[in-house]
């Protein structure tokens, strides 16, 4: 589906800038909980997201990165292409996670019991690392946490282990 939007910010600690999505399109993506979409943006820049709703109806946040890749700012114009996100997890899976998870069967359950929020935030984690070494130390400590914590995320603790694991 295609449509133009407009650069727009929020102005607020919790959103910044996004673009609007028109209710009718917006309507052609939700299929219950799920508002995942692959959004392409000037026929140049493809990434993963989530329609979000407020108050004054749908819209698609835009990150720093992106907008300085398209340089776009307040107020510029912006065509649109969406299309249903039908990926397992929302966000491409790192190679590195993949191997690692393969390896350690308790913590690939753990991971699997995950809400797709989660596991969305773990492969950010991972995914956003350039150094293939990295990844895979971020991987492990990752599904090392989960087993320490019986599956849970204490996102803190999880940053502290992360931090610690770079001076090993």
């Amino acid at each position: 589906m295609d449509f133009s939007s407009t650069i727009e910010n929020f102005n607020s600690s919790l959103w910044g800038y996004h673009f609007k999505v028109p209710e009718p399109i917006a309507q052609l993506f939700i299929e219950g909980a799920d508002r995942r979409v692959v959004c392409t943006l000037n026929g140049k820049k493809s990434f993963q997201c989530a329609l979000m709703g407020s108050s004054s109806g749908w819209f698609i946040n835009v990150n720093k990165t992106i907008r300085t890749q398209l340089k776009l700012e307040i107020g510029s114009k912006v065509d649109v292409h969406l299309e249903k996100d039908r990926s397992e997890y929302g966000l491409p899976m790192p190679e590195a996670f993949e191997e690692v998870l393969a390896t350690d069967e308790e913590g690939a359950a753990l991971f699997d019991a995950l809400t797709a929020g989660k596991k969305r935030t773990l492969l950010h984690i991972v995914g956003t690392t350039k150094n293939e070494e990295t990844r895979i130390r971020k991987s492990l400590v990752i599904l090392e946490h989960l087993k320490a914590q019986q599956g849970k995320i204490d996102f803190k603790q999880l940053n502290e282990d992360l931090k610690n694991s770079r001076q090993l």
